[in-house]
C-alpha cells in the first residue's frame, strides 16, 4: 500500500496523517486498446480515482502533482512520514513514467472500460471487465491530460532531487517531453476519448489551464528560460486573466496563478506581478469581510462549491490558502483585497477551520476521514471496502453478486483508513449512505492536498 501520511497536531488533527491510505493495485500488463487491436504494454501500478476500478490519468496526475507539491511545500513538517509520502508519490510517477514512455509518440491515459466497470460491484481481485487501455497520440491528441502528466513528473522531480537526482532527471527529462508533445498537438482528450473519459472526467476547462500549469512547474523545476518565456509570451491567452476560482483536478487556474506568485514576491519581477495580484483577487474571495469575498460557505463554517464531492475544493482551497501564507509570510507581503489587506495568519485561520471541519469540528460532530475520531462514515462508497476481503470471502464474488454489498445497510467490513469523501451539502447534512455517491466516496485528489494542509498544522503545535 502507498501511504499518504504526514504527522499532524495534537487538536482534531492528532492521529488523522496516520489514517491517510490509498488501496494497492491490480497489476496492468496486457491488453487491447479501444479499437481492439491487441498489443501488449506495462502499465503495472497508479491509482484507481475513487470507489471504482479504473486507472484515469487526469485525475491520478492531477493527486500526484497536489502530492508532490505538499512535500515540497511542507515535507519539512513531516519528517516521519516523508519517506512514505514519497512512496506514494513514486507508485504514482513510476506509472505514468510507463504510460509516457511505453511507445514512442503515445501516452497511455486510462486503463478499463469505465461504462463496463460501472455496470459491476466487484472488489479489484476478482476484476473480469474488460481492461481496455486509451491513449493520446499526435492524430488524437490530448494536452489536458499531457500537460497534467508532464506537471506531475515535474513536480515530482523536486521531490526526488536530493534523494534520487538520477530518477529525479528522468522525471524531469519525460516531463519536458511529454510537454511538448501537449503543446505540439494541441486539443482536448474529451474530444479524442469522448465517451470513455465523459461524462467521468470530462476536461470541461478545456486545455490551456493545463499548459500553463505545465510549464509553470517544469520552469520551477529546471528553471529553463524557455519554459519563463513560454508563461509570459502564452500566459494571457491561457487563462491567467480569468479570476476562476475553482481549483480541481480540470481546472488548474487558481493554483497557477499562486504558484508563479512565488516568483514575484521572491525577485519582484514584474512580469510576475500580474499571477500576484490575481492570486489576492482568489484569495480575497474566500475570505469573509473583504470586498473580494464571494465565496459561500455552510451554517457550520464549510467552504461549500458543489454538490457532488464537495470536499475536493475544500482541501484544494486550503491547500492554496496555506501555500500563500507561505509565500507572503516569508516574503513580509499581505494580500491586498480593494483598500484592505488580509495577512498570512488571516489565511492560516481560515484554512484551520476547514481542516478542523472536515476532521469532526462541525453541526454533525462527524469525522470525514474514514477511521479517523470516534464518528465517521461505515458506508463507503468503495467496491474494495465494502465487498468481504480475499481472507473473509476467498471464493470469487460475481460482477452482479457484489450488488449486495452496495445495497446492503451494515457497515463497510473493510475499514478504507485514511479515505476522505465527498462530504455534506450546503445545509452540513451528510447521508452516511453507499448509494448517495455525491457524498460518500472518496477520491486520491481529496486526500493529496489534505496531507500538506495536515502536515503545515502539525508543525504547529
Amino acid at each position: 500500500m502507498a501511504v499518504f501520511a504526514p504527522v499532524l497536531s495534537q487538536d482534531f488533527t492528532n492521529q488523522a496523517a496516520k489514517k491517510l491510505v490509498i488501496p494497492a493495485q491490480k497489476i496492468e500488463t496486457v491488453r487491447t486498446d479501444y479499437l481492439g487491436l491487441a498489443f501488449q504494454v506495462n502499465l503495472v501500478g497508479g491509482y484507481y480515482d475513487a470507489g471504482d476500478n479504473v486507472k484515469f490519468g487526469l485525475p491520478m496526475a492531477f493527486t500526484t502533482t497536489l502530492l508532490a507539491w505538499s512535500v515540497i511545500e511542507f515535507g519539512s513538517s513531516m519528517p516521519n512520514q516523508i519517506e512514505n509520502a514519497k512512496a506514494a508519490i513514486r507508485w504514482s510517477t513510476d506509472y505514468l513514467l510507463k504510460a509516457a514512455t511505453a511507445t514512442p509518440g503515445t501516452l497511455y491515459v486510462q486503463v478499463g472500460d469505465p461504462n463496463m466497470d460501472h455496470k459491476c460491484w466487484e472488489r479489484p481481485e476478482d476484476m473480469d471487465t474488460p481492461r481496455n487501455v486509451y491513449k493520446v497520440t499526435a492524430q488524437n491528441p490530448g494536452s489536458d491530460v499531457a500537460a497534467e502528466t508532464a506537471a506531475a513528473l515535474a513536480a515530482a522531480s523536486i521531490v526526488f532531487k536530493e534523494s534520487d537526482p538520477s530518477y529525479s532527471a528522468r522525471l524531469l527529462h519525460t516531463g519536458m517531453e511529454v510537454f511538448n508533445f501537449a503543446d505540439r498537438y494541441r486539443g482536448s482528450y474529451s474530444d479524442s476519448l469522448n465517451s470513455a473519459v465523459c461524462p467521468f472526467y470530462c476536461s470541461y476547462s478545456g486545455y490551456q489551464d493545463e499548459l500553463l500549469w505545465g510549464a509553470s512547474w517544469i520552469h520551477r523545476a529546471s528553471q529553463n528560460g524557455s519554459y519563463l518565456a513560454y508563461i509570459q509570451s502564452n500566459g494571457h491567452t491561457m487563462g491567467s486573466d480569468d479570476d476562476d476560482y475553482s481549483f480541481s483536478w480540470d481546472d488548474k487556474r487558481p493554483g497557477t496563478k499562486i504558484l508563479l506568485s512565488k516568483e514575484f514576491l521572491e525577485k519582484t519581477t514584474e512580469a510576475f506581478q500580474l499571477y500576484k495580484s490575481h492570486s489576492d483577487n482568489y484569495i480575497c474571495s474566500l475570505i469573509p469581510g473583504t470586498s473580494g469575498f464571494q465565496a459561500q460557505y455552510t451554517p457550520g463554517g464549510l467552504f461549500y462549491k458543489a454538490s457532488e464531492s464537495n470536499l475536493q475544493y475544500v482541501t484544494t482551497t486550503t491547500f492554496l490558502l496555506l501555500t500563500y501564507a507561505k509565500y507572503l509570510g516569508s516574503n513580509g507581503g499581505v494580500a491586498t483585497c480593494g483598500g484592505s489587506t488580509v495577512t498570512a495568519e488571516s489565511l492560516i485561520a481560515q484554512a484551520k477551520k476547514q481542516v478542523d471541519y472536515i476532521l469532526g469540528d462541525n453541526p454533525a460532530k462527524m469525522s470525514y476521514m474514514v477511521g479517523f475520531g470516534n464518528r465517521y462514515p461505515q458506508h463507503v462508497h468503495h467496491r474494495g471496502s465494502s465487498v468481504p476481503s480475499i481472507h473473509a470471502h476467498p471464493n470469487r464474488i460475481s460482477c452482479n453478486d457484489g450488488f449486495q454489498y452496495l445495497y446492503s445497510s451494515s457497515p463497510n467490513p473493510n475499514v478504507l483508513d485514511g479515505a476522505i469523501l465527498g462530504g455534506p451539502d450546503n445545509r452540513d447534512n451528510f447521508a452516511d449512505d453507499r448509494n448517495n455517491y455525491q457524498q460518500s466516496e472518496p477520491a486520491t485528489y481529496i486526500n493529496a492536498p489534505f496531507v500538506g494542509a495536515l502536515a503545515f498544522f502539525s508543525a504547529k503545535n
